[in-house]
């Protein structure tokens, strides 16, 4: 996967993530709660990866 597409898929994540915990948050679900920021989490970290992979390139690409 490309890192324009880890980015995509990561921010879709951290939105999906952030709307799941506002749902547990306001039904009073704890277990929903903590799935919505793991799946926060997963998001932050494949934009991370998208960032890493667009890092590697340039530096690649210079020499």
């Amino acid at each position: 996967m490309g890192s324009t597409a880890d980015k995509i898929k990561g921010t879709t994540n951290e939105v999906a993530g952030k709307a799941r915990q506002a749902v547990g948050k306001a039904v009073d679900n704890h277990e929903e709660q903590a799935k919505g920021a793991l799946q926060e989490a997963k998001g932050k970290a494949q934009v991370a990866k998208g960032d890493v992979k667009d890092a590697v390139k340039k530096v690649v690409d210079k020499a």
